[in-house]
């Protein structure tokens, strides 16, 4: 329950209108119940003819308790109407009186439940777009050591389940206190001595749920585990499916994806075995209570010791079973809670994930180079191994600058920490003299451009990706940096132009189409410095021709840093740096 609290601490404060209606709503919803049940008394009185006492008005203010003056009031008014209209035509006032109650109680009913749903929905929202932020804002190095599919898990079936466990019993737990005070309390109004007696049994049901509750959470964190490892093995699939088929890999794949489904599927039929134990629990319980309590307070009725009537003990016992109710949500919803804890608890290890990377709290601004770009001694590694050691290099302004050498020398590391992906271990990266912990990431990233070996494009049109990241660029704009990236006239002969939806990734074009939209972005962002990533490695001849014709156009007048296996691009470098083992 503590964990319970502190998500709603968390998440609930903007939404503190509604819950103020909710509660409003239940506590009218309650006192209405019980006005509405206590009519079971007189009628009771009437159809056996027990009321045999006569009973004048006693004024509000007398010396009696409130309780005393309330209940002989009552039966003064049920007697005078019995007097002028007759038993049988009150009994037909009583059950009307009683009708509009149950009316105007589940109107409130209802309203208490409307109300939260703005809470819920709201909430699951929160966590979503907090989610989404968080990602974004963690450094590179976070997702190196997560799987995608474990995230996506996370943000899909974790958050579904936050909603479908907590959320869901919000409702419960919010209106259930109410009704369980509020019945408790008339309970201890009409007899103190029976109610103590029951209030005595109900911790040693309370025991039975938690019990059960806790082996609930245990379980439910095993399932979410076992659902991100399918889910990580479905974008494996996705992402290698051209592997899979090259290798005749169907059957092991089918076979693994098999596996862990039946292992997810075991699991989760425990957790939900055990969750519908429940309401059936619950409603065993509570007839036992029911049981108990009959034996007990009839006892004291037919041996004339109770201090309540006949009428009064059938108010009672629906009173009673009144609370059972909302007791068994109760349980239910402690049933559901610690399925949505420990999907809680698998989404915080991502909103609660420590980005290392530290802004500076007094950034220095950064603006387009005007000197060079200085590697002062810098050494790096990822987890345990050095990548780069000892790196001294100065970039003057307009230079282009070739880094070769044989994979994992470490030259993409090198590049990464210009635009601050990854934070050097030792040394410093500067740009003008300025360090690039010491200003701000958009600052810093503002003024660089990347062209990377694979594309990355978005499942977008071609405007929208050519146009990514530069805000309110125009479309003479937009077919102006394609035109110097050679990307103007396969654009053109598509179906809609620059309207025309590229596909998943760009999956509808070339590796060449897909580079020379890469590099129209990079145009239109205008970088002072740009990085070539392997640019060419991955295209034919023709296709290199026309985008290193394009980068030759996009290098111009800039800060080129650019890493290469292929003499296009080294023989055009003013200096040519030779990474080997970092």
């Amino acid at each position: 329950m503590k964990e319970f609290i502190q998500i709603l601490r968390r998440f609930v404060p903007p939404y503190k209108k509604y819950l103020a209606l909710s509660t409003l709503f239940n506590i009218l919803s309650a006192v209405l119940n019980i006005f509405s049940f206590s009519l079971i008394v007189p009628i009771l009185s009437i159809l056996f003819q027990m009321e045999k006492a006569t009973y004048t008005f006693m004024p509000w203010g007398s010396d009696a308790s409130l309780k005393d003056i309330v209940i002989n009031n009552f039966q003064y008014y049920i007697t005078e109407l019995i007097n002028q209209y007759g038993p049988s035509t009150t009994l037909l006032l009583l059950g009307l009186f009683m009708a509009c109650m149950t009316f105007l109680k589940t109107g409130c009913y209802f309203l208490s439940s409307a109300t939260m749903i703005p809470i819920r929905t709201g909430i699951v929202r929160d966590i979503r777009v907090q989610l989404y932020k968080k990602l974004l804002s963690l450094p590179l190095g976070f997702f190196s050591e997560e799987r995608k599919g474990d995230i996506i898990a996370r943000m899909s079936g974790d958050v579904n389940e936050i909603e479908n466990s907590i959320m869901s019993s919000l409702d419960m737990l919010l209106k259930n206190p109410i009704l369980i005070i509020s019945y408790f309390t008339t309970l201890i109004i009409i007899s103190w001595q029976l109610t103590l007696f029951t209030i005595a049994i109900v911790p040693i049901m309370g025991w039975v749920m938690g019990t059960v509750g806790k082996k609930l959470k245990r379980g439910s964190l095993i399932a979410q585990g076992q659902w991100s490892d399918l889910m990580s093995q479905l974008e494996e699939t996705l992402g290698g499916l051209r592997i899979i088929k090259a290798f005749n890999a169907e059957k092991k794949m089918n076979t693994r994806f098999t596996e862990s489904n039946n292992l997810y599927r075991n699991t989760i039929n425990r957790v939900n075995i055990r969750q519908q134990m429940a309401h059936p629990m619950s409603e065993f319980l509570g007839t036992i209570l029911i049981v108990i309590v009959l034996w007990f307070g009839g006892t004291l009725i037919l041996h004339n010791n109770s201090t309540i009537t006949a009428p009064s003990f059938i108010f009672y016992l629906t009173i009673l079973y009144s609370v059972i109710n909302p007791l068994k949500d109760f349980s239910k919803a402690g049933y559901n809670i610690p399925k949505g804890l420990a999907s809680m608890e698998r989404v915080d290890k991502i909103l609660m994930a420590e980005n290392k990377m530290k802004i500076s709290p007094n950034p220095v601004p950064v603006g387009p180079l005007k000197e060079k770009i200085e590697f002062r001694d810098v050494c790096f590694k990822y987890e345990n191994q050095w990548v780069l050691q000892d790196i001294n290099l100065t970039i003057e302004k307009g230079k282009t600058v070739a880094l070769v050498g044989q994979s994992g020398s470490g030259k993409s590391t090198m590049v990464d920490l210009i635009p601050r992906y990854y934070d050097v271990q030792q040394g410093a990266v500067l740009i003008d003299g300025i360090n690039v912990k010491d200003t701000t990431l958009h600052d810093l990233r503002s003024i660089m451009g990347n062209v990377n070996q694979e594309a990355i494009l978005f499942n977008d049109t071609f405007y929208n990706n050519i146009s990514f990241g530069v805000e309110n660029a125009t479309m003479e704009q937009v077919i102006e940096a394609a035109k110097i990236a050679n990307a103007h006239d396969f654009i053109m002969a598509s179906e809609n132009g620059y309207d025309t939806m590229i596909g998943d990734r760009g999956g509808k074009l070339s590796g060449g189409q897909r580079q020379r939209i890469s590099i129209a972005r990079a145009i239109l962002k205008n970088p002072p410095i740009l990085i070539l990533d392997e640019a060419t490695s991955a295209l034919d001849t023709e296709s290199e021709r026309m985008v290193q014709d394009a980068l030759e156009k996009l290098m111009k007048n800039r800060t080129t840093i650019a890493i290469a296996h292929r003499l296009s691009i080294v023989r055009n470098a003013d200096e040519i740096c030779v990474l080997h083992e970092g």
